[in-house]
């Protein structure tokens, strides 16, 4: 398959079974209104706008979003201006929204805001922000699996073919000098691309050995017995990845910066209270996921869950790019051009005024 079809397939497929998502049960969103925060009185428009429409995962990933949702903190910086929202399952799913103006602004993973940026000749898109990092786990049978070695010859799940795991985990099995066909997943390990919601069910079968994912999904399969061999996070610069982005339509930045201004002042005043008063957070974040949902992760799975993950303003450019080059170096995307996928203007103002350091685009951003 040429690396341009491989891009397509992997990374645009990301929507069957996102690199973020609780349970990827489907490919769309569902809007919502603002419950939890109302308008203070005297409240005005921000750029004249009605609403401002928020995307996210009903995923501990998007832990911001679903506190900035649950403590009403977008609503709060969006005065008269709606904050209306949509949680999605899919990272292309929200693209598509994105580019059809369904929404303005989202919370999304790396590897759809680089096929998003790449497949429109970056034209549709720009992150404008971090969110968070962390959050991967290689989880196997610990009965199996007892070292790192013992990982060649057995069956390891990832969530898709070309999503960000799957990349890091080929990655991973090339650093080992083990070798596998990315498309088939066959080689030294057997990769088996596996949905989320069904992972769990396929390790207590017996049918996966292990499997190499986000958050909750890494706390249920250890919850399921399964333990942990292997924290992602220990294999990148000081223990940080970008897990979560945030992105934004180039019109509605053009045409609304103050209204861009305001969403990602609420972003950092959620991360700052969400690093401030952690268990606080985690129930906030778990109460915005019943709510999106219907159903609570349970302490067994939240709490460690939480706890791997960091949340950050920085959007940790550099390991964005060092992704874009992993999935290169597996045969799964032709090289991308990735200059001007960034545009921290906004977010480093904000910063700034909240005495806080700037953030960088490690080159990538809009000069």
């Amino acid at each position: 398959m040429p690396a341009t079809s491989a891009l397509r397939r992997g990374l645009a497929v990301i929507a069957a079974l996102p690199l973020l998502t609780l349970a990827a049960c489907g490919y769309g969103s569902d809007a919502k209104d603002d419950g939890a925060a109302k308008v203070a009185a005297g409240a005005k428009k921000i750029d004249g706008l009605d609403s401002v429409k928020i995307g996210y995962f009903g995923n501990l990933t998007h832990g911001t979003a679903l506190v900035g949702v649950n403590k009403g903190f977008f609503q709060k910086e969006l005065g008269a201006t709606k904050a209306s929202y949509a949680t999605f399952n899919a990272g292309p799913s929200e693209i598509e929204a994105l580019n059809s103006k369904s929404i303005d602004i989202g919370w999304i993973g790396p590897s759809p805001s680089i096929n998003g940026y790449v497949k429109s000749g970056g034209k549709s898109l720009k992150i404008i922000g971090g969110s968070a990092s962390g959050g991967v786990k290689l989880v196997v049978n610990p009965d199996k699996i007892k070292s790192l070695k013992d990982v060649k010859g057995k069956k390891i799940a990832t969530p898709q073919l070309g999503n960000t795991q799957d990349v890091a985990f080929l990655n991973w099995i090339a650093d080992q000098g083990w070798k596998v066909d990315a498309q088939s997943g066959k080689g030294d390990v057997t990769v088996v691309r596996t949905d989320n919601k069904i992972t769990p069910d396929a390790y207590k079968a017996g049918s996966i050995d292990g499997a190499w994912v986000p958050e909750p999904t890494a706390s249920k399969l250890v919850a399921e017995g399964g333990k942990v061999l292997l924290d992602e996070a220990s294999l990148w610069p000081d223990k940080k990845f970008v897990i979560t982005n945030i992105i934004v339509r180039q019109d509605f930045l053009k045409e609304h910066p103050k209204a861009v201004e305001a969403v990602l002042k609420a972003s950092v005043e959620a991360n700052k209270w969400i690093n401030a008063n952690p268990d606080a957070a985690k129930a906030a974040a778990n109460k915005q996921l019943e709510e999106d949902s219907g159903k609570a992760l349970k302490p067994e799975v939240l709490d460690p869950a939480w706890k791997s993950i960091q949340f950050t303003n920085d959007p940790l450019a550099a390991t964005l790019n060092t992704e874009a080059e992993h999935a290169v170096k597996a045969g799964l995307l032709k090289k991308p051009d990735l200059n001007g996928i960034y545009d921290l203007t906004i977010l480093n103002k904000v910063l700034k005024a909240d005495g806080e350091s700037p953030v960088d685009a490690a080159g990538l951003g809009t000069s």
